[in-house]
């Protein structure tokens, strides 16, 4: 055989060679992990597929403001009555021992609907006569509701009523329920202190 003729093949196993080692080592390799990327590693369940986060606003005592505290709820309890579902959520209270429950005990939900971007919220007279007063505490109460709601895009303002009446108030007469309430947004840092947090 010629010289010339056993270079070449040689020079042409070699690059055979490097192509082959090439190809185990990194295309076939990252072939490998994109494919192992996309198999799960376990079945997603249907429960799991409805479940959405919905945030409840509660009373942090160690800011002095309302926080949001995320809950994993299943969405189709939110498909027949959302704004009960959500109230009810608010009565339970929070699951985070630093928050503080805003909604006076034995408030019941009487009626939630919703007009135009106004959601009318109806409550029981628990909600006034159970309430411990003070400017602070309603303000709390009426904003944990109001940031909650307000939270879904349909709702922009939230209207009170105490058992199918309008115009109430608390007890001690420092907020009344005669307008709609809507989210306080913050001016700046020094009127932070005058406004409950978003």
């Amino acid at each position: 055989m010629n010289k010339k003729v056993v270079i070449a093949v040689i020079i042409v196993v070699l690059i055979l060679l490097i192509l082959g080692v090439w190809y185990f080592l990194f295309y076939h390799k990252n072939n490998e992990a994109e494919v192992n990327e996309i198999i799960p590693e376990e079945e997603i369940s249907e429960e799991q597929m409805r479940q959405t986060i919905v945030s409840l606003y509660f009373y942090n005592e160690t800011t002095q403001s309302l926080v949001p505290e995320g809950r994993l709820i299943d969405a189709k309890e939110l498909l027949e009555e959302p704004y009960v579902k959500l109230m009810e959520l608010l009565i339970e209270g929070p699951q985070n021992n630093s928050l503080t429950g805003t909604i006076p005990e034995g408030t019941r939900v009487n009626k939630a609907e919703r007009k135009g971007d106004i959601l009318y919220l109806d409550l029981s007279k628990e909600f006034i006569e159970n309430h411990s007063g003070g400017e602070t505490q309603e303000s709390s109460t009426i904003y944990s509701i109001v940031n909650t709601m307000t939270n879904l895009t349909e709702v922009n303002a939230v209207k009170i009523l105490i058992d199918g009446e309008e115009n109430k108030a608390f007890n001690d007469n420092l907020i009344k329920f005669d307008a709609p309430f809507v989210v306080i947004k913050e001016q700046d840092e020094e009127d932070s202190s005058n406004t409950v947090n978003e």
